[in-house]
């Protein structure tokens, strides 16, 4: 019998790049190929899982932003629907305790294509979005572990080096690389040999592919490769996006302090947008219960200094998309 919580925490990473990578995982999970992927393909259909594939590193194969739009909290279903038609929105959610109460996740192949994604999106909703370009990574990583609770509080615990992020330099890509970068975008298939089938998709040789994912691995391109969550299905159902004006001088000393502390999943500092938008240094919270977002975020602020930093706290109160970038979508300036 399988302990399905364990099963995930091994999956969400470090997926084998070997022709029969479900077969590889099996064995070390104590199953048979064929069980894995039944239960796999399970849990896709009932909207667990989001994919198999790879978490490319931001800003690194092509160029992301986060945005928002301040939208009548009775227009935002209509607002939102907007945005998603969007082929660059990755992620779409309403967060309350601010005007700007629809954020979503755009990325494109490059700055032109992003800049007409957004274009597109103001004239469907009538409002040029809020434009918050990444300007350093503190922390992300957004593996959630099922199966350990870090000591005060219930937040995923699973971690690289905090404080730490690797800086991985953008890299150019051939008409081969984007092939693969749109195939590992659909996903890979629930199938004995995955690879095989990237193979037919990008008219790619099979070893190429296995190298090249192992390469793009070892650089940091890809940030993680392995079964993607939809963190909610499992318990992660509350998330609250902190955000503080902090002095220009001080904000990556900050930020770092921040990045190590257990309870944040993502940390980083993006630009300013005044007068509208004060705020350069974002850290997001998530939870299973929504009455732990506050005491965490009461001992984050403490222990990284934060008491008496100017700052809002927008807690998620609907997901309207939630899936991987797609840099490989060209999306018409």
């Amino acid at each position: 019998m399988y302990d399905e919580r364990n099963l995930y925490d091994c999956l969400q990473r470090d997926f084998p790049l070997q022709p029969r990578p479900y077969q590889a995982l099996a064995e070390r999970l104590g199953l048979c190929e064929h069980t894995l992927l039944t239960l796999l393909a399970r849990d896709f259909g009932a909207g667990r899982i989001s994919r198999v594939g790879a978490v490319f590193a931001p800003n690194v194969i092509g160029v992301s932003t986060l945005a928002a739009l301040s939208v009548p909290p009775a227009q935002l279903d209509r607002v939102a629907a907007r945005v998603n038609a969007c082929a660059a929105v990755s992620h779409n959610y309403a967060r309350g305790g601010h005007p700007y109460n629809l954020w979503f996740v755009a990325g494109a192949r490059d700055r032109r294509l992003l800049d007409g994604a957004l274009a597109s999106i103001a004239s469907a909703t009538g409002q040029a979005p809020l434009d918050l370009p990444m300007a350093r990574e503190y922390h992300i990583d957004l593996g959630f572990t099922l199966t350990h609770r870090p000591a005060g509080g219930n937040a995923p615990a699973h971690r690289r080096t905090r404080g730490a992020a690797p800086s991985t330099p953008p890299v150019t890509l051939d008409d081969d690389d984007w092939r693969l970068v749109a195939a590992l975008e659909a996903g890979l298939p629930l199938t004995p040999r995955p690879f095989h089938d990237l193979a037919l998709r990008t008219r790619m040789p099979l070893p190429r592919i296995l190298e090249r994912l192992a390469q793009w691995s070892a650089q940091g391109v890809i940030r993680r490769l392995g079964v993607v969550l939809h963190h909610g299905r499992f318990g992660y159902r509350h998330n609250a996006m902190c955000v503080w004006d902090v002095p220009d001088a001080r904000v990556d000393a900050v930020g770092l302090r921040l990045a190590r502390l257990p309870r944040v999943t993502l940390c980083y500092r993006r630009a300013r947008r005044l007068p509208d938008w004060p705020y350069n240094l974002f850290a997001m919270i998530h939870a299973r219960d929504p009455h732990d977002l506050k005491p965490a975020l009461e001992h984050i602020r403490a222990t990284a200094g934060l008491d008496q930093t100017p700052g809002a706290v927008l807690v998620g109160t609907r997901c309207y998309r939630q899936r991987g970038m797609r840099y490989a979508t060209q999306v018409a300036a």
